[in-house]
């Protein structure tokens, strides 16, 4: 199974349900559709339900928050493009099973050190319903998923690309640094005028003259930023610099942590980076995570369809948490080579499988067994035996350097799909009425 980069689940909501906030009084306003997008309704209720969620977040992130109208475009911007992702993955057949998204819930609740009834209260204490959240990360999920079918695992990297970076990073001496940016992006359309091009490029200006002026970098991504993270901030995940989309890599290979760079050109739009922090002398090429795993996979065909092979799947979660054993119904019930083996897949390194995969292997504990788990070649019950760091030899190089190339290029292409994916759609804005 070959894999490419994959983006990871950015609960950006987590945060939010730990600080406490103050009852405003407001005037009870009807509910009423606020935008179109093809056929379905985005009501004021839900923007202002959302709202509520992104100035938590915000303010728990101690990010001044825009005017509150400002804020309310640009989520029902965000918005209007989650629904498409939503209604595109809808139309494709790809679905999030709900035990998919209570094992999410579950580490979710780990990670915050609860109980999932603790977890669940502690958001109801706070306004927050449960049916909503899990909505909410159930969305998440599938839009991850749909970036990787539609974007990550179509991105192709070529030997040459792959002799090119390791020749630079042996250039390096194998080091290279941690970045952190946060970015704003204002995009332009696919065909765009020469006058929607001007009108993008004069709004990038407005966020440049915001900064200058001392406003809050977070406050103006969120304001100004149509990238999917402009919500949060625009902050990006640390990497190495080498794994930045080229654009921003060369933008702030000399900046120092603070500065932002001028505005620069991309097929998606105009983009502004700021270098958050830098961490030099980071070794890219001296160990790799490796997992030991096993696992049993149901694929869809022809004879069996993708709800049938789900159900089979969890009629062997059942007997497996009911004490059956794993290599026994591996070899009896698993479409995979690795059946005759009990299921056992030997030592995976990172980028063997596909990203569905190791989200979820990464996710076990050493000894827990998955939920059925959806990837392209089916359903998968896995379990991990063992984890290690190995040095990497140079065919594991190769596989490195492939990763992280295809990270570099997948957020360039992400933000190129989503671009093509706004132009196709249909949307009517009802925001402004009364």
């Amino acid at each position: 199974m070959k894999r490419h980069a994959a983006i990871s689940l950015l609960f950006l909501l987590l945060p939010f349900f730990a600080v406490p906030q103050p009852a405003r009084a407001r005037d009870v306003e009807a509910d009423r559709i606020v935008a179109v997008v093809n056929s379905e309704a985005i009501t004021l209720f839900e923007l202002r339900s959302r709202l509520a969620m992104v100035e938590r977040q915000l303010r728990s992130q101690n990010v001044q928050l825009p005017p509150r109208d400002v804020l309310e475009k640009q989520l029902l911007e965000r918005m209007i493009l989650d629904r498409a992702q939503m209604q595109f993955a809808n139309e494709n057949g790809l679905q999030v099973a709900d035990s998919e998204v209570d094992a999410s819930l579950g580490r979710i609740a780990e990670r915050n050190h609860m109980t999932m009834a603790e977890f669940r209260k502690a958001l109801e204490r706070d306004g927050i319903g449960w049916s909503k959240f899990r909505e909410e990360i159930r969305q998440e999920i599938t839009i991850a998923r749909l970036r990787d079918r539609e974007v990550n695992n179509r991105l192709t990297v070529s030997d040459n690309e792959i002799d090119g970076y390791l020749e630079n990073a042996a250039r390096m001496g194998g080091n290279g640094d941690l970045v952190q940016v946060a970015h704003i992006i204002v995009r332009v359309p696919e065909k765009a005028t020469a006058a929607q091009i001007e009108q993008s490029r004069r709004r990038a200006e407005q966020a440049v003259e915001k900064l200058k002026a001392g406003d809050e970098f977070g406050s103006v991504a969120a304001t100004f930023s149509d990238a999917p993270d402009g919500l949060a901030g625009g902050v990006m995940e640390a990497r190495p610099l080498e794994r930045l989309p080229s654009l921003y890599a060369d933008a702030v290979r000399n900046l120092n942590p603070g500065e932002t760079s001028t505005i620069l050109r991309s097929p998606a739009g105009f983009h502004i980076v700021r270098l958050v922090s830098r961490q030099g002398n980071v070794t890219q090429m001296q160990a790799l995570k490796q997992t030991h795993a096993r696992h049993i996979l149901i694929k869809v065909n022809e004879l069996l369809s993708d709800s049938e092979a789900r159900q089979h799947a969890l009629m062997l979660k059942e007997r497996l948490d009911n004490g059956a054993d794993f290599a026994e119904l591996a070899r009896l019930h698993s479409t995979d080579l690795s059946a005759a083996k009990g299921g056992d897949l030997g030592w995976l390194y990172q980028g063997d499988t596909v990203p569905e995969f190791e989200r979820a292997m990464d996710a076990l504990k050493i000894g827990e067994i998955s939920a059925p788990v959806r990837s392209p070649f089916g359903w998968h019950l896995i379990q991990v035996e063992e984890r290690r760091t190995a040095d990497a030899a140079k065919d594991r190089q190769r596989v490195i350097a492939r990763q992280a190339i295809s990270e570099r290029k997948a957020d360039e292409a992400y933000q190129d799909w989503l671009r093509q994916l706004r132009d196709r759609i249909y949307v009517e804005y009802r925001l402004e009425e009364k």
